[in-house]
């Protein structure tokens, strides 16, 4: 079996269980779900993942490599600050972790990645804070911001109100919209320091 064959079919199984879990939830989702999904057999999906648990600590690996390939492209832009903020948003938050808030069984979602992939998540969370901070630097050193505090430190600060954005909405729409005024505010706040 080829490298690229059991690739596609890892992202078939992925996809398969990311629609799962949005639709029934962790607890509920079985391994038939997913394979059915995945248009294969039970035992097949065995043969790229050992359990539930390892198919979701996988999706969560692949959020945070998303999140942080978008991020790469976005501060590399050259965009003005509030706008490379709001667009930095929308690629941490990305499709997939809007399916999680979309559905009825988001926090429940949410709360299995703190107990299945704590490590996982205190990872890519380690790495986004990582680019935000160097980003910030680049920023004031080009003078383009003024920073009140070090980088790493107004990075953090982003990343817990995105945090708290997150927990705190109860829709799609509305978490775009708070992204964009909290881009903005901060934008401002960093621009006139």
């Amino acid at each position: 079996m080829t490298s690229d064959s059991n690739d596609s079919r890892q992202t078939a199984i992925l996809r398969a269980a990311s629609s799962a879990f949005a639709a029934y939830g962790f607890r509920k989702t079985s391994m038939n779900d997913i394979a059915d999904g995945a248009g294969m057999s039970r035992p097949a999906v065995y043969l790229h993942y050992k359990n539930k648990n390892d198919i979701y600590r996988s999706l969560i690996q692949l959020y945070y490599d998303q999140a942080a390939d978008g991020l790469k492209t976005v501060f590399d832009a050259g965009k003005p600050v509030a706008e490379t903020l709001r667009n930095a948003f929308d690629a941490q938050f990305g499709d997939m972790l809007e399916d999680v808030l979309a559905s009825a069984h988001g926090m429940e979602l949410l709360d299995t990645a703190e107990k299945t992939a704590a490590d996982v998540k205190e990872a890519g969370e380690a790495q986004l804070h990582d680019l935000y901070s160097d980003w910030l630097r680049r920023q004031a050193e080009q003078g383009r911001i003024l920073l009140p505090d070090t980088a790493e430190q107004i990075a953090e600060v982003i990343l817990v109100g995105l945090k708290a954005l997150k927990t705190t909405v109860s829709s799609v729409p509305e978490l775009r919209t708070k992204l964009a005024a909290y881009a903005s505010l901060i934008g401002r706040g960093l621009e006139a320091a």
